[in-house]
C-alpha cells in the first residue's frame, strides 16, 4: 500500500515506514512560538532545567499578536521573550515585523518535505508550500525546542479534490469556507487534509495559504498540497535552502475522498458564531455592518489587499462604517505601498494598522462595541474571538469584505465588480 504525504514526511523524519494510527517519534525541521504562547514556553524550557535549544536557526519566536503592546502586562512578556532570544539566539521577529504565519515561509525557514511544529493552532498554514506543520501546546513546543524531536500519532487523511474554474468574484477563502460548511468544525478531527484538483492547481501560491491555514477550522491536524512548478518557484525565491517535495503515491489510502466543482462555488459567508455557519452570500446579504477587518495570516498577503483595492479604487467607503487594514508582515507592507494599494485603500477611507495579527486576536486595534457586527477575513468568528463578546463577527474574502465597505451592508462582491 502506497502512502499519502503526511505518512511520507513522518516516515522520513522518524526513519521507518509509519501507518495511521501509529504514534511515532520523528525529527523537526523548525519550531515556532509567538508572544500569547512563548512565555510558557520559555517557562516549560526553564522548568526542564534546559540550557540550549537545540538548534538556534531553527527556533524562531515572532510578536505579532498583542504588536505593539497594549499594556504593561503584555511589555512585560515582550522583555521575557526578547531576553530569551538574546539569551539562545534563536530568531526573533520583533514588533511590526508581522505575522508569524507569514514570516516563516516568506524569510525562508520553510521549505517543501519539512515537519514543523508551532504553539499557534493556525501553523497548518505551510501545508499549502507542502510542509507538514501542526500547531501543538506550549510545553510539547518548548520539549521540541530543546530537544528537535517530537512524538505524533500518524493521522489518517482525507483527499478534497477541487476540480473547475472559479467564477468572477470566487477566491481561496471561498473555496474553503465551502469546504468547512460541508465538512463541519469537527468533520476532520486529527485528519490530514490533502488539497488538490484542477481549481487548486490554478490558484497562486498565497491563495493557497488561504486554505491551509483554515484546515483546523475542520479539526484538522494539517492542511497540506503537493508542490507544483508555482510553489517550487515561489520557494526558491524566498529561501536558500535545498529541499525535496513530496509527492503522494497513486495507491495511498484515504480515509475518504471529497470531490467538488469549483464552478458551483459561490462567495461564502460564515456567520455568527461558528466558522460551519456558512452559507452562499446571498442568504447574508443586506446584513448591516459597521466594521470590517481586512488582514490577519488567513488574508493579509499582497495578493488580497489588491483585491480590495481594485474594488475600493476611487470610491470611499461608506459614513459610519470602519474598515481595518493589517499587513500580514512588513515586506508585505512595503509592497503594498510600492505598487499603491496602500494608497488606493488609505484614499477609500480604510485604516492601516501594524503587520501583524491586529484586531483578529481582539486584545487591541479595534475591538467592536456592544451589538456591532464585523466582517472580516480572518478564520475565526467564535463568540468575543475580536475582544468582545456581545458583538458578532461575519468571515468573508476580502472582496466581500470590500464590496460590503461600499454599502455598510453585506454585498456580494460580484455586483460591485461588474462596474470594475
Amino acid at each position: 500500500m502506497g502512502q499519502t504525504i503526511v505518512e511520507k514526511i513522518l516516515s522520513s523524519h522518524s526513519g521507518k515506514k509509519v501507518v495511521p494510527g501509529e504514534i511515532v517519534i520523528a525529527d523537526l525541521d523548525f519550531c515556532m512560538g509567538q508572544d500569547g504562547t512563548s512565555g510558557i514556553i520559555i517557562d516549560s524550557f526553564n522548568n526542564m532545567k534546559a540550557v540550549k535549544v537545540f538548534d538556534k536557526n531553527k527556533v524562531a519566536m515572532v510578536i505579532d499578536h498583542s504588536s505593539p503592546s497594549p499594556n504593561e502586562g503584555v511589555s512585560a512578556i515582550h522583555k521575557k521573550i526578547r531576553d530569551f532570544a538574546v539569551k539562545t539566539g534563536i530568531i526573533l521577529y520583533d514588533v511590526g515585523c508581522g505575522v508569524c504565519h507569514q514570516l516563516l515561509p516568506e524569510q525562508g525557514h520553510v521549505v517543501p518535505g519539512d515537519l514543523v511544529i508551532g504553539a499557534d493552532s493556525h501553523t497548518c498554514s505551510y501545508g499549502a508550500i507542502n510542509v507538514f506543520s501542526t500547531g501543538m501546546g506550549s510545553t510539547d513546543v518548548a520539549s521540541g525546542v530543546i530537544s528537535g524531536k517530537n512524538w505524533f500519532r500518524v493521522p489518517e487523511s482525507i483527499k478534497f479534490i477541487i476540480n473547475g474554474k472559479l467564477p468572477k468574484g470566487v477566491y481561496s477563502k471561498d473555496i474553503i469556507l465551502f469546504l468547512i460548511g460541508k465538512v463541519t468544525a469537527d468533520g476532520a478531527t486529527y485528519k490530514a487534509c490533502e488539497y488538490t484538483g484542477k481549481a487548486i492547481d490554478a490558484l497562486s501560491v498565497e491563495a493557497r495559504f488561504t486554505i491551509a491555514n483554515m484546515a483546523i477550522e475542520m479539526g484538522a491536524k494539517c492542511g497540506i498540497m503537493e508542490a507544483d512548478e508555482k510553489t517550487i518557484k515561489w520557494v526558491k525565491e524566498h529561501s536558500k535552502r535545498n529541499f525535496k517535495p513530496v509527492t503522494a503515491d497513486k495507491d495511498a489510502n484515504y480515509l475518504s475522498v471529497f470531490e467538488y466543482d469549483a464552478k458551483k462555488i459561490s462567495p461564502q459567508v460564515a456567520k455568527p458564531h461558528a466558522v460551519d455557519n456558512v452559507s452562499p452570500v446571498e442568504e447574508a446579504e443586506g446584513i448591516e455592518v459597521q466594521q470590517g477587518l481586512i488582514g490577519t495570516c488567513t488574508n493579509g498577503r499582497l495578493e488580497d489587499l489588491t483585491i480590495a483595492a481594485k474594488i475600493l479604487k476611487g470610491k470611499k467607503i461608506k459614513s459610519g462604517v470602519r474598515l481595518i487594514v493589517a499587513p500580514a508582515s512588513k515586506q508585505v507592507f512595503l509592497d503594498a505601498i510600492r505598487t499603491g494599494v496602500i494608497k488606493t485603500l488609505v484614499e477609500a477611507g480604510a485604516s492601516i494598522v501594524t503587520p501583524g495579527c491586529g484586531p483578529c486576536v481582539g486584545t487591541h486595534n479595534g475591538v467592536p462595541s456592544d451589538g456591532e457586527k464585523v466582517i472580516s477575513t480572518a478564520n475565526r468568528n467564535f463568540l468575543g474571538r475580536m475582544g468582545n463578546p456581545r458583538a458578532e463577527i461575519y468571515l468573508a474574502s476580502p472582496a466581500t469584505v470590500a464590496a460590503s465597505m461600499l454599502s455598510g451592508k453585506i454585498t456580494d462582491p460580484r455586483k460591485v465588480m461588474k462596474t470594475i
